[in-house]
């Protein structure tokens, strides 16, 4: 394990791919084709680099598209809005993914990640909805319904306990969209590519150079209102051999309130928003969608029980940005992600 401390502060710290666009593609020298597919979705931009016999940009759009009417809690027609409407009560195999994933790390996490937060994000003013800031009262009446343990699946049947649970997935969305494209390329003939999309990245195979996939880590930097933005990293890690970055921030969203920064990263078991010293958490695993889903849990969860938790592991790799009592940035990694760094 490893800590490091800068004297420099707070709140900008996001994962930036490192894709070279070559135009719409080029040939290598085993007759192969590079395309890119760049664009927006869900409020962000993606950006997609791909070596493949054909182009393929046509079904990575089809992609989007279908997560977006599966798991899209902005669009009306989609399946989770239905489900959250009590319109139906069918899930589909994106909404079953999700379902099983968020499972897994609600269970780890001990309950920091969890799904049916939305009507709490909500009432704090961060999702589709937006209003006068929360009082004890509410939250405390939105708690009733708010917990994983309250929702289940049969098949693809969701049960909920209490009616007014809803779901939302825009944490681990885009990490399994990520997913989804890359496992699209490789049955497709793509042999590597590198998935972005607003900061999540998914990749295999090699780079133009035939090396891993470097992914940059920016180390939150102040800045000021119509300033330049500055990149010194807080890590470079390679993908030699695939895998996947996602990271979480408290810089990204926050509102004040009688003096306070709220975070939109809220804790499922006290409905609070209170600001954290924990300024960035980013994950190195093995598929998006869980790195997603652990960057978000590891926010909700706090510096001490996030390092506690992944100290020892073997697989997942962690690195935490804090603020510290003297207002210096700490950077510490575990042992799988200091393996990926480049030092």
């Amino acid at each position: 394990m490893s800590n490091r401390v800068f004297k420099s502060r707070y709140y900008w710290a996001v994962v930036v791919a490192a894709i070279v666009a070559l135009g719409v593609f080029v040939f290598n020298c085993k007759g192969e084709k590079k395309f890119v597919c760049n664009g927006s979705i869900w409020m962000t931009d993606y950006h997609i680099s791909y070596t493949a016999p054909n182009n393929m940009n046509d079904s990575i759009v089809a992609i989007f598209d279908a997560v977006d009417k599966s798991a899209s809690v902005y669009n009306q027609q989609s399946v989770i809005t239905a489900l959250n409407d009590n319109r139906s009560d069918m899930a589909d195999h994106y909404i079953v993914k999700m379902m099983a994933a968020s499972a897994d790390v609600n269970k780890r996490s001990g309950g920091a990640y969890d799904p049916t937060v939305m009507p709490l994000v909500n009432a704090w003013g961060f999702g589709y909805k937006s209003g006068k800031l929360p009082g004890k009262e509410q939250i405390d009446s939105i708690l009733e319904f708010v917990g994983f343990e309250k929702v289940s699946l049969k098949g693809k049947k969701l049960v909920k306990q209490d009616k007014r649970s809803q779901l939302d997935f825009s944490s681990i969305a885009k990490g399994m969209a990520c997913d989804e494209i890359a496992q699209m390329l490789r049955r497709g003939g793509a042999t590597s590519a590198m998935v972005e999309i607003g900061g999540e990245v998914t990749c295999f195979g090699k780079n133009d150079r035939g090396e891993g996939w470097v992914v940059s880590v920016d180390m939150p930097m102040e800045q000021a209102e119509g300033e330049e933005a500055k990149h010194d990293a807080a890590a470079v890690v390679v993908l030699d051999n695939g895998g996947a970055v996602a990271t979480s921030g408290s810089y990204r969203k926050w509102k004040e309130s009688d003096g306070k920064k709220r975070s939109h990263i809220i804790d499922p078991k006290t409905g609070s928003a209170d600001e954290s010293n924990l300024v960035s958490v980013t994950i190195i695993a093995e598929n998006c969608m869980l790195a997603d889903a652990w960057a978000t849990a590891c926010m909700a969860m706090g510096v001490e029980k996030t390092q506690k938790l992944f100290e020892k592991d073997p697989k997942i790799g962690v690195m935490t940005i804090h603020v510290d009592e003297q207002g210096r940035l700490v950077v510490w990694t575990n042992k799988p992600f200091t393996a990926h760094q480049r030092l």
